[in-house]
């Protein structure tokens, strides 16, 4: 069994929320996870802590605005760019004195783990991408392939009210709701990890909202034209990317990664939509354990 420990980073005026699986001094170079959203907790990526159980160190945080850590639903929708975020997960390596990581971002915290990556840190030992995209037009491109895969009442109802601007409405929820069972998580009921983070962003949308916008499939937030693909020649680390056979994250938004990092491995759960670290756990951690013992 492994020790746990929470604190907090000092983050400028705020407070990042982080947690740490096991011992950092075990000589294993540990794991830093970075959630999704942008907007979501810690917790339905909580799974990796399994990782710890090989005497990896592993941890976990939540971003600003999230979770555990300052919430600041006031902020103008401009305040909220991936730069913050870059310089937030740097402060926490800082603040935790670690000179020698591995890091896991999963679907946006892949895109932010690709933003750390082209930089080129020292520390930086090993890179998961885990259900990212390289382009939110690819993304676009993907969620609307899959949308139009549907029943068409379903495809109705999102189209109508997303031209009447009613997105909190309950027919708009549950008809989305049927896009998320299929492309985010195909457990039936979800884990309890998983619907506690969509309750967190249910009662504080700020930063999803800002950034993405409503849904998975309705991007109209900062990060709409966000691409990372001229800049990927730029890492030099071992990296690794997950996706899942259902995954919102479709191949096309992948595949940039591979094609421009050089060795990335790919590995597809095929019983998977976005989130294989629970639709197929016990693979995944050893998916992961596996690559990092060879690379960090």
């Amino acid at each position: 069994m492994y020790t746990i420990h929470e604190g907090y980073a000092p983050f400028r005026t705020w407070q990042t929320w982080y947690r740490i699986c096991g011992d950092l001094h075990s000589g294993l170079t540990p794991l830093v996870v970075a959630h999704g959203g942008p907007g979501c907790t810690h917790d339905y990526v909580d799974a990796f802590r399994d990782i710890a159980e090989t005497g990896r160190a592993v941890i976990h945080y939540d971003q600003l605005g999230n979770g555990r850590s300052t919430h600041l639903p006031d902020a103008s929708p401009d305040f909220w760019q991936p730069a913050l975020f870059l310089d937030e997960l740097e402060n926490l390596l800082r603040h935790l004195e670690i000179a020698r990581y591995a890091l896991l971002g999963q679907s946006w915290g892949g895109m932010l783990a690709a933003e750390h990556a082209v930089t080129r840190p020292a520390g930086l030992q090993a890179l998961i991408i885990a259900n990212s995209p390289a382009s939110m037009a690819l993304w676009l491109e993907g969620a609307a392939r899959l949308r139009a895969e549907l029943p068409p009442q379903v495809q109705a109802t999102l189209l109508a009210h997303e031209a009447a601007g009613t997105l909190d409405s309950p027919e708009y929820k549950t008809a989305s709701q049927v896009f998320y069972q299929r492309h985010v998580c195909r457990l039936d009921p979800w884990p309890e990890e998983v619907s506690r983070t969509f309750a967190a962003m249910d009662a504080d949308p700020t930063v999803y909202h800002a950034m993405n916008g409503p849904t998975e499939f309705h991007v109209i937030g900062s990060m709409k034209h966000w691409t990372i693909i001229d800049r990927l020649a730029a890492i030099n680390v071992p990296t690794l990317l997950i996706s899942g056979r259902f995954d919102e994250a479709t191949p096309e938004v992948v595949q940039p990664f591979q094609d421009k990092i050089a060795g990335a491995q790919w590995i597809i759960f095929e019983h998977s939509s976005h989130m294989p670290h629970v639709e197929e756990r016990a693979l995944c951690m050893q998916t992961v354990s596996d690559f990092l013992n060879a690379s960090s």
